[in-house]
């Protein structure tokens, strides 16, 4: 897989030039999805900051540890398979309940809530068009891309049309959906006048955000066929969000964002989409007498819940407390919050960044399931504050239809691209206001992202919008320095926004 600078698709799109403001694009994103708790729960935070994507489409998925069968008693059965893994055999379908519908039952609670979003940011999607963006992909079996689905078929619409941007494929389960759009694609165009373009074309729009490639198609099809088509890797600075999370955390005092009392306080409580999402010892399954599914059970040790026939594979937790949002991460990049991360893997953001990969990842060609890796990154700051302080926020948008009665985010405005000599001083002045009038608190940093000048930058006043930057004598023509405003408010709960400003050597 080659790693490049997003911005190089389509740079008469994004930049407006190497001063001034960037123009407002917002990145395009496909979610697909299988019915797994935690691709429920990414999904309610995805809706909630529908604001800052174009969302083209939210299709059901299979992957390895769901499917729902061709509904006429066909059985699968593949080496290595969980079910396999469990002494099973043959199945007809696999951990996929009856008329399953969480999408639906997502974006439909959403509509609900949605003349209260209105009234906190405009900019979020009509229901209507979120529930005329529902398909199902190939769900029928593991890893299957036998034949075009109505989701595989919206997929390759969305890649083929003449918009330029770079499409954002969420891929929370298994990848056949996405690799059956690509393989319809081939099967199109192969041996025509048209291949080579439509194949490049379609190379560098596709964009896949793997949460672990949960089957094998990616593998199998898409890396020996599709060799150009980029997958995303995040793995330094991961934000711990998944299974386990409370593990992966940088800081003691994160594990508080994981705790029964501040997921009840702040999500679980919040309405129809708190009711929603689900927490340890919630009583419910996503599919009923799913053996591996015991999180909506409490007070029950992991051998007790052994001896009642679960498959019991992460610790239990206290009544209430986060259970996982695995795939969160594929999407949290891509969120505008100014640090544009969607633009490049390896600048950062609330995700993680991309840094040198190992012989394993060169290997691979994309990351392990994020699940509660975390730890310390040189580069990026602790965000778990930030991610969940944000999400509270806007779970208490959807209750509340009073702008003044809820916190939103800081609103910084100037500069994020300028050209500089080296051994020049340069001041930056940026505007900084809070909607709600909350005190704020300003820090400049520079981050020494993979690919940007590594030396030292001097910064006068870090702790004020505006600065002024000592450019190093030694950094050559084409180096870019990456520096970070990070604004946070003072309101309940507090919230963080970000200015990344990018100066290039001339």
């Amino acid at each position: 897989m080659r790693f490049r600078l997003f911005c190089s698709l389509a740079a008469a799109v994004l930049l407006l030039g190497s001063c001034g403001e960037k123009a407002s694009v917002k990145p395009r994103i496909i979610v697909t999805c299988d019915p797994e708790l935690d691709d429920h729960n990414s999904l309610i935070r995805y809706l909630l900051y529908s604001t800052d994507y174009d969302t083209e489409g939210l299709i059901y998925a299979s992957s390895q540890v769901h499917w729902k069968g061709d509904g006429k008693g066909t059985p699968q059965y593949r080496e290595g398979s969980e079910y396999a893994r469990m002494g099973l055999g043959p199945q007809t379908s696999w951990r996929w309940a009856e008329g399953e519908r969480f999408i639906h039952e997502d974006v439909e609670a959403y509509a609900k809530v949605y003349p209260n979003l209105k009234v906190h940011n405009p900019n979020y999607p009509s229901p209507d068009k979120l529930l005329s963006l529902i398909y199902e992909g190939n769900v029928a079996f593991e890893s299957d891309i036998s034949e075009d689905t109505p989701g595989s078929d919206r997929i390759k619409e969305v890649l083929l049309d003449d918009d330029p941007r770079p499409v954002f494929v969420q891929v929370w389960g298994g990848p056949s959906t996405v690799s059956r759009a690509l393989k319809s694609i081939e099967e199109e165009y192969s041996g025509t006048p048209e291949w080579d373009a439509i194949k490049k074309k379609v190379s560098a729009k596709c964009k896949l955000c793997l949460s672990g490639a949960q089957d094998t198609s990616f593998r199998d099809y898409v890396k020996p066929n599709w060799p150009d088509v980029e997958s995303i890797i995040i793995n330094a600075g991961v934000t711990p969000i998944g299974y386990g999370a409370a593990r992966g955390v940088q800081t003691p005092s994160d594990t508080l964002y994981y705790s029964a009392q501040w997921t009840a306080d702040n999500i679980s409580s919040k309405g129809i989409l708190g009711s929603l999402y689900r927490v340890w010892g919630d009583g419910k399954q996503m599919a009923p007498g799913d053996m591996t599914d015991y999180f909506g059970l409490s007070g029950y040790s992991m051998d007790e819940l052994r001896a009642m026939g679960y498959n019991v594979w992460t610790a239990t937790r206290p009544k209430g407390s986060f259970i996982s949002e695995g795939d969160t991460p594929e999407f949290l990049n891509l969120i505008g919050n100014g640090l544009r991360a969607w633009e490049a893997p390896e600048w950062g953001g609330w995700a993680g960044r991309m840094k040198e990969l190992s012989d394993r990842e060169k290997q691979a060609g994309y990351t392990a399931p994020f699940g509660a890796r975390g730890g310390k990154d040189a580069v990026l700051p602790d965000f778990v504050p930030a991610v969940q302080n944000g999400f509270a926020s806007r779970m208490q948008w959807s209750v509340t239809p009073d702008f003044g009665a809820a916190n939103h985010e800081p609103v910084i405005k100037g500069v994020k691209d300028l050209s500089v000599k080296a051994g020049s001083d340069v001041k930056i002045s940026l505007k900084v206001s809070d909607p709600d009038g909350d005190a704020l608190t300003c820090g400049w940093a520079q981050w020494k992202v993979l690919g940007s000048f590594q030396g030292d930058v001097a910064i006068q006043n870090p702790n004020s919008s505006n600065i002024t930057v000592s450019v190093p004598g030694d950094a050559a023509p084409g180096d870019k320095i990456h520096l970070i405003l990070t604004v946070e408010d003072n309101g309940s709960p507090k919230l963080t926004s970000y200015q990344r400003v990018i100066l290039t050597v001339k």
